[in-house]
């Protein structure tokens, strides 16, 4: 099968590249390296360093590869960022997945696979959230996401383009050739991680009055080789299937100290940590349920513990310390 993954040369995109290219399909990548590496890029497959915002160069790219399915992993994709300038993100992300859908559609792609967020969900009613939770967008970026959403469901029900929503916990983790470089750095792991290789003084634990086990927030982290498998189950469901919509976590939480303490004892290393007040907007536990990806498709997490999944991410980056 022809794959174009869009956001190949970002943390999540990269691996899903390899592990499409060792299930024997053939890939195309698309990006323009705002926040990719051209070195993440696996040299196996054809690279089109083009801009989703330009719909003639996207249609050039569907014409020249012709594939059968997209994976639609390009994003901006910073809360924080979404909030101070949330057009940036209603507008640009939306208009660009706009120009890939219009262009898929054009070019007779018949599956697409959409990176979704679990952003979705800010005020779940029930905890683990299951995949039917009701959608309260909890900033620009979900909502970005959420309208994405949107369109590929018109796109299915006008077009007939069929599409999966993959709705991600914490991505976090490494392989052995692909890792976590983002800049500016905003994730947990990656955080503690420069502390323990001396890169930052210190981790601010922002929070540690919550109704926690030990005050601080809880969170599902999930390996990105389990987002990458489940992208490719996915991509094999929607032979017989036409609209999925799924939840990848672990359904385990882990603690802002439970991860503090995990980098330590892998790396070996002091990191000092900082009280600091609440961040606005943090709620304190977020778990997911993946209970309908795990009975529909089979997909079971290989990482499910939180030292395999800090050993994997402290392997690469004390491997490449500068990153790519």
């Amino acid at each position: 099968m022809k794959v174009l993954v869009t956001g190949g040369a970002g943390y999540i995109g990269s691996v899903a590249v390899d592990a499409l290219l060792a299930a024997g399909h053939e890939v195309a990548v698309l990006d323009n390296l705002y926040q990719g590496h051209r070195a993440a890029v696996n040299p196996q497959t054809a690279f089109f360093e083009t801009d989703l915002a330009d719909k003639a160069a996207v249609d050039r790219v569907l014409a020249e590869v012709s594939p059968d399915s997209i994976m639609h992993f390009a994003a901006y994709t910073l809360v924080g960022e979404s909030v101070e300038t949330p057009f940036k993100y209603l507008g640009e992300s939306v208009a660009n997945a706009v120009n890939l859908i219009s262009s898929a559609v054009d070019h007779g792609v018949e599956r697409f696979i959409f990176s979704s967020t679990a952003n979705l969900f800010d005020e779940p009613e029930r905890m683990p959230i299951a995949a039917d939770e009701r959608i309260v967008p909890g900033s620009p970026y979900g909502e970005s996401k959420f309208f994405i959403e949107r369109i590929l469901y018109w796109a299915h029900r006008t077009k007939g383009l069929r599409y999966a929503c993959l709705r991600y916990f914490n991505a976090a983790g490494c392989t052995a050739t692909k890792g976590e470089d983002h800049d500016p750095e905003t994730h947990l792991i990656p955080l503690v991680i420069q502390v323990a290789l001396g890169q930052r003084p210190s981790i601010k634990i922002f929070g540690d009055d919550y109704p926690t086990p030990d005050g601080t927030c809880v969170r599902d982290y999930i390996h990105v080789e389990d987002i990458a498998s489940a992208h490719l189950l996915a991509l094999d469901a929607l032979r017989e299937r036409e609209v999925l919509h799924y939840n990848l976590g672990n359904g385990s939480g882990f603690s802002v100290k439970e991860v503090v303490e995990t980098v330590r004892a892998v790396s070996g290393r002091e990191i000092p940590a900082e009280a600091t007040p609440r961040r606005a907007g943090d709620p304190a536990i977020l778990i997911a349920d993946s209970t309908r990806i795990r009975e529909e498709l089979g997909w079971t997490p290989k990482h499910a513990d939180l030292r395999s999944i800090v050993q994997s991410a402290w392997d690469w980056h004390l491997a490449h310390p500068e990153g790519y």
